[in-house]
């Protein structure tokens, strides 16, 4: 099992385009687990546990991804500093932002990504190595893309891994099933969010 003490939080890709009402990229579950995932937030906060957000980019010039991505070329989903009107919040947030429901703080770390692993090309593993952490929890979405690069990269690092099964999520209920299924025969442990919660206050 993951080591606690040694631990951090990576929080995947919780941005207005992928979270919001009727966003380009829109994944509804994720909106519905912010609670659960907010929950963990106070509870690291609490516990001095390292928390890691990462932020999904689209650049300026059209890349191989946007191929499977029509929604950057159509939309600008997820485009540095391009401001969107959400109907849900009634106002304009940085499409490619963290959620104001779990937005980070001054201590926390900012990852931004070009691609759907968070260790390809960034400094997470870096932060990692400067924190003296060998276990990471991870939340976010989408469970198939991102969260599963991330994951299996954490892995091949020779990080171990905890993926929260109710604060990971998908656009699709076979994807989901099937991805977390795979996490825990293969690469990772699986809990959720209240085993974690346990787990980070000690209770477990």
């Amino acid at each position: 099992m993951i080591n606690i003490n040694n631990c951090a939080l990576i929080v995947i890709d919780l941005q207005n385009d992928f979270v919001r009402q009727g966003a380009p990229m829109e994944v509804p579950d994720a909106r519905t687990s912010l609670p659960k995932v907010k929950k963990l937030l106070d509870a690291a906060r609490n516990h001095k546990i390292p928390i890691i957000y990462t932020k999904f980019l689209s650049g300026p010039k059209k890349t191989l991804l946007w191929n499977w991505s029509p929604q950057i070329e159509e939309f600008g989903a997820c485009k540095r500093g391009l401001k969107r009107h959400y109907s849900e919040l009634n106002a304009e947030r940085q499409c490619a932002d963290v959620v104001d429901e779990i937005y980070p703080t001054d201590d926390d770390y900012i990852v931004e990504k070009y691609g759907y692993s968070a260790f390809k090309n960034t400094n997470l593993q870096d932060i990692l190595r400067s924190e003296g952490i060998d276990s990471v929890i991870v939340v976010g979405t989408v469970t198939q893309i991102c969260v599963a690069d991330t994951v299996h990269d954490a892995f091949a690092l020779g990080f171990k891994v905890l993926v929260v099964s109710d604060c990971a999520t998908s656009f699709m209920v076979d994807m989901q099933t099937a991805f977390l299924k795979n996490f825990e025969m293969k690469f990772a442990w699986v809990k959720d969010s209240g085993e974690v919660l346990k787990m980070i206050e000690g209770t477990n």
